[in-house]
């Protein structure tokens, strides 16, 4: 399929466990795993650490003594995640993101999780993803992973639509007049406007001619690992990586400057950060295709402008991904009110963006 992607020829076999961890008690299933992968550990001094950020999965971390020097962090999957999740797709998207050495070890698949490197270093938050440095490094890192070629021959395609597609068939119950759910039927708009605008937006976006490249899809600030001493940015979570246009994995990094948990669209990154951002990221992009020449004005201009009206249809997807995360999610989180703000920012900066032109 032209959206898959592949992994490259000599790639290692992944560690698969026939072990199931419960997510309302994952401590005694990541210990049974820990067990397998190092078995010189006495499993009885291991300790461990939940780490709390993640809203889609439960994660925990196992380790011997107080360094934390070598972790093994053991995802469990959120409930009914494999309804929005292509969970093939996510192993081989990180399986091609370790082999170009942008991810961490991948050590094992169990039935409804995965075992993996802990990378040392700070998780960041939306004041620091616009300082000057790490902007530098996170554009640097994500151009890196826009020049990777996983596909196997064949003219990739981009997988937005068909997820988004996917997404709204999903919910499309909860929207009948059956559903006894006021909050959704008082706050979201209704189905058939969602339809409306879906339709709109893929026609209007499509015509952009953004590339499609391997994406990240879902670079929250949190999903950013910086690891000061040694002078590097990584990104995790690969769950929704794949193939898709170059200007919607930016546009939907810059609207995660807003945050997740108190979210402030005021911090959406001005034009000013948004051009330096952008021209480390056209610079980088020429270094790794060994394209050379000077990134131009326009080249700048242009990405501007498709990266902006992308960020629409980041809203859209998070939208419709929380509506669905509302209904089967046990993580606590209010993914109602999360998704009436992705949709309420949506039709706030259509207009203003649709007006924005590319450079002649």
């Amino acid at each position: 399929m032209e959206t898959e992607v592949h992994v490259p020829v000599g790639a290692p076999a992944v560690l698969k466990f026939a072990i199931y961890v419960d997510e309302n008690d994952v401590i005694p299933g990541a210990l049974a795993l820990v067990g397998k992968l190092r078995p010189k550990w006495d499993v009885s001094q291991v300790k461990t650490k939940l780490f709390t950020d993640g809203i889609t999965n439960k994660l925990v971390g196992c380790y011997l003594g107080n360094q934390m020097e070598d972790v093994v962090l053991v995802r469990v999957y959120g409930n009914k995640t494999e309804l929005f999740v292509d969970r093939d797709n996510e192993l081989k998207s990180f399986q091609v993101l370790q082999a170009n050495g942008c991810a961490p070890k991948l050590y094992c698949t169990f039935q409804n999780g995965l075992c993996y490197e802990f990378m040392h270093g700070t998780a960041l938050c939306p004041q620091s993803v616009r300082e000057p440095t790490l902007f530098r490094l996170i554009a640097t890192e994500l151009a890196r992973i826009h020049c990777i070629h996983a596909h196997n021959g064949c003219i990739p395609k981009p997988n937005l639509w068909v997820k988004m597609r996917k997404y709204m068939a999903l919910i499309s119950s909860e929207f009948t007049p059956e559903a006894k759910n006021t909050r959704i039927q008082k706050k979201v708009p209704p189905l058939e406007t969602l339809e409306k605008e879906m339709v709109w937006m893929k026609e209007y976006l499509s015509e952009l001619n953004s590339p499609t490249v391997l994406c990240h899809n879902d670079l929250l600030c949190k999903n950013i690992i910086y690891n000061e001493k040694e002078g590097w940015v990584k990104f995790i979570d690969y769950e929704y990586s794949g193939y898709n246009y170059q200007a919607f994995d930016i546009g939907n990094h810059f609207n995660e400057f807003a945050g997740v948990n108190e979210v402030d669209y005021s911090l959406y990154p001005d034009q000013s950060l948004q051009f330096q951002w952008l021209r480390t990221y056209l610079e980088a992009c020429k270094r790794f295709t060994k394209k050379g020449g000077e990134v131009t004005d326009n080249e700048v201009q242009t990405l501007y402008v498709q990266v902006n009206k992308f960020s629409l249809a980041s809203h859209f997807f998070w939208g419709f991904w929380a509506l669905i995360q509302a209904k089967y999610s046990t993580i606590e989180f209010d993914f109602l009110g999360y998704s009436v703000l992705r949709f309420n920012q949506y039709f706030k900066m259509k207009p203003q963006v649709i007006v924005l032109q590319t450079p002649a």
